[in-house]
């Protein structure tokens, strides 16, 4: 690793995901007020990279609350500080490092008890981390977290077993983002695929699915939290269950036909929401499932990660041109009035100004809704950190700015043609400064963070988590407008 110490200074509350850049790289601001015993310890926990981070970092709070603290999202005031580091790129890590010196230097004040790191990062690179930033009081990767409640207790930063909280009292999980009525399911743990720009497995180990009848109980239990919304996440959504086959279960283990079955008929959240699902993993019964529940929004999120079916084999992925062709064939056949979201990474090593025109031309043939598009970063233990051919910044910065250009046009067509259409939208937050708008929305085709809004305009002003009917009035390069339809 380099010398931490010598990294740029990133904020404890960074701005936003934006809609072209991936969301690995960003953090997670906890929008909760203390929760928890009025009187215990208080924990604050900063959340870095992706939503399967936001996930862990919900289950550490709510098993902090049942063992008698209070967690919040404010530093400020709190005894211990919690990061859980995100290790996925350069950015990430170095984000990651900084927060960590940042929580350092408020204990080194006196405004802090201990500084606790946890997660992809530390997994990865412990060793280095207790060496160079020894002020950190506790360590623990992702395979050690299990031990983090009782360690903490160890150390006196926890309650006794006499100050507890009932069983029955406590949670599975608390909401940590800033819209409480959406959330995340996480379904399985590590990735099998071996891509060659990828660390994951390094961090996260191989893949392991969680058993169908926990995942249908814990978004039960968001629905009764107040969730209208679940995000389905994981490495690669279309994988789970593969392992459960293998592990004696044979052809009787549930894969993710069986799981979306059993959460709608388990559970009475209004919307679910997949993502991450390969192109050479979706099948024939996935399309029908999707098509035929109504509760599984007709929006997918395809990695594709390029277009060129050279880069594809260096980047050691799993499925070529042809199969990406086809599965979106079968979806759009199959799925009417269907979102489509990918991502691809620009400036892969090797990558000729040919491998880059077969992408745009197979951007422009698909006309994906939307496209989150990033450049490659090297990662230290990767294949492809070892490759020849590494691509100039500002070669990756054009051929980014190109490619974006050009989804550009098509997102604002894709919108263009929703003028006068009526559509189901969640409320995300009430507008109360603005003479135009009443509040900020998102229909079935947007996903939270990553995709554009709908500004809604209308006499009446519905409330964050409210799910309402509205017709798009006006269309913006991501952005809709809309007005409540009475």
């Amino acid at each position: 690793m380099a010398r931490v110490r010598e990294l740029p200074v990133f904020p404890l509350t960074p701005e936003p995901v934006r809609p072209d850049v991936s969301p690995d790289a960003q953090a997670v601001r906890l929008a909760i007020e203390p929760t928890g015993s009025t009187s215990g310890p208080r924990f604050a926990l900063v959340t870095l990279g992706c939503d399967k981070n936001t996930v862990d970092s919900e289950r550490m709070m709510a098993a902090l609350v049942g063992h008698g603290a209070r967690v919040s999202s404010e530093v400020e005031g709190a005894d211990v500080v919690i990061v859980n580091t995100c290790g996925f790129i350069q950015a990430a890590k170095e984000q990651s490092i900084e927060t960590i010196l940042e929580a350092c230097q408020l204990k080194e004040r006196g405004d802090l008890k201990a500084v606790v790191a946890v997660g992809c990062m530390v997994e990865r690179y412990g060793e280095d981390l207790a060496r160079e930033i020894p002020e950190v009081d506790l360590y623990m990767g992702l395979s050690q977290l299990r031990g983090l409640v009782p360690e903490l207790r160890r150390r006196r930063l926890l309650p006794g077993e006499s100050e507890l909280a009932p069983n029955m009292a406590r949670p599975l999980r608390i909401l940590s983002n800033q819209t409480p009525h959406t959330s995340y399911l996480k379904i399985s743990e590590g990735c099998d695929h071996t891509c060659a720009f990828c660390a994951i497995p390094l961090m996260r180990g191989l893949h392991r699915s969680q058993p169908v009848a926990d995942l249908v109980r814990e978004a039960a239990a968001l629905g009764r939290q107040g969730v209208k919304e679940i995000n389905i996440v994981s490495q690669d959504t279309t994988w789970y269950g593969r392992d459960l086959r293998r592990g004696g279960a044979g052809r009787n283990a549930p894969g993710l036909p069986e799981l979306l079955r059993a959460l709608v008929e388990g559970t009475d959240v209004p919307w679910y929401r997949l993502f991450y699902m390969y192109p050479s993993g979706i099948t024939r019964e996935m399309v029908d499932i999707v098509a035929a529940e109504r509760r599984i929004l007709p929006y997918l999120d395809v990695p594709i990660q390029h277009g060129s079916d050279r880069i594809l084999q260096l980047m050691r992925r799993p499925e070529r041109r042809g199969t990406i062709l086809e599965r979106v064939r079968w979806l759009r056949e199959a799925i009417p009035d269907l979102t489509l979201r990918t991502t691809v990474i620009v400036g892969f090593p090797g990558e000729t100004d040919e491998d880059f025109r077969e992408m745009l031309d197979l951007l422009e043939e698909i006309e994906f809704d939307r496209v989150g598009a990033f450049p490659y970063s090297v990662e230290e233990g990767t294949r492809a950190a070892q490759m020849d051919g590494h691509v100039d910044e500002s070669l990756k910065s054009e051929r980014l700015e190109e490619l974006m250009e050009l989804q550009r046009d098509i997102s604002f067509e894709h919108n263009l043609a929703l003028v006068g259409r009526r559509m189901r939208a969640l409320v995300d937050h009430a507008v109360d400064d603005d003479d135009e708008y009443v509040a900020t929305a998102r229909t079935e085709a947007q996903a939270l963070d990553v995709d554009g809004v709908t500004h809604v305009r209308g006499s009446v002003r519905p409330a964050p988590g409210d799910m309402v009917d509205v017709e798009i009035v006006d269309a913006l390069d991501y952005d809709l407008v809309a007005e409540v339809i009475l």
